[in-house]
């Protein structure tokens, strides 16, 4: 189950903060470790510095909350983490949204980019102004019927089982497919659910002319956690993210992991 060691890309602005609640809040259910980190630039020994700073700050939000703290040099911020993640043997990279999206929802800057791209480890995103309740509520995964979510199903189901948590399997329906297939396929992943955990997962198929108006039309939880599969065009052990993932991500009211291909 991911969680076990969760790194976060920590900047002293409201995504970083954001970040660190949230990875705070995932070790605190899961008993991880959590490894804070700032990427400075190499040939910058006055960003060396400031990166020192930003991670006595992090420690003081903190408050106690057990962490090691890693200024790393990187000519890349979202390759310094993957990176930094493979170094110390992470498996969740988390990071929070650029500035300039709207609140509640994921905006994607050049480092969160990188990461659903070429990350090595599983990748969770906040939401802006995201803040964790005590406890995850239910896992959420976007279910089409491919392999790399046939995978999933079992891993997440896994996850919500040790979590003690409910399962959804849910699929957007954009008024493309034939909706009784996709209810067909769906019934067979529950199944896959059942057989590998004995969960009862819940099955839901929600339609919208969009991404947006589908994920609107899905009710979501307080402390709801979304996962999505990488694309079948990621490479072995990589994270890459398709087109509708990405929108899906962007819709999406609560933070998003996104596990990378071969995910055990």
């Amino acid at each position: 189950m991911i969680g076990e060691h969760v790194i976060v890309g920590y900047t002293d602005d409201s995504g970083g903060r954001d970040a660190l609640v949230l990875g705070a809040a995932i070790t605190g259910v899961t008993g991880g470790e959590l490894t804070v980190a700032t990427i400075y630039p190499p040939g910058s020994p006055g960003q060396a510095v400031e990166a020192q700073a930003n991670l006595a700050h992090a420690a003081a939000l903190l408050e106690g909350v057990p962490a090691e703290f890693m200024a790393f040099e990187s000519r890349g911020a979202g390759r310094g983490l993957s990176v930094l993640a493979s170094r110390i043997r992470a498996d969740l990279v988390v990071a929070g949204s650029a500035d300039g999206g709207p609140r509640d929802r994921i905006h994607l800057g050049s480092t969160s980019d990188h990461l659903l791209h070429l990350s090595p480890e599983a990748v969770m995103l906040a939401p802006a102004g995201y803040q964790p309740p005590e406890r995850p509520s239910r896992l959420t995964l976007a279910y089409v019927h491919r392999p790399q979510c046939d995978t999933a199903v079992e891993r997440v189901a896994q996850a919500a089982l040790r979590l003690d948590v409910p399962l959804r399997l849910i699929t957007f329906d954009l008024r493309t497919e034939d909706q009784g297939r996709l209810r067909d396929d769906l019934a067979l992943a529950v199944r896959l659910a059942w057989e590998g955990t004995g969960i009862e997962a819940e099955a839901e198929v929600s339609e919208g002319h969009d991404v947006v108006s589908a994920v609107a039309a899905t009710e979501w939880l307080p402390g709801e956690l979304l996962v999505c599969a990488a694309s079948e065009d990621a490479q072995p052990h990589r994270v890459f993210i398709g087109e509708l993932a990405m929108k899906l991500l962007r819709a999406s009211p609560c933070p998003v992991a996104v596990l990378p291909r071969g995910f055990s």
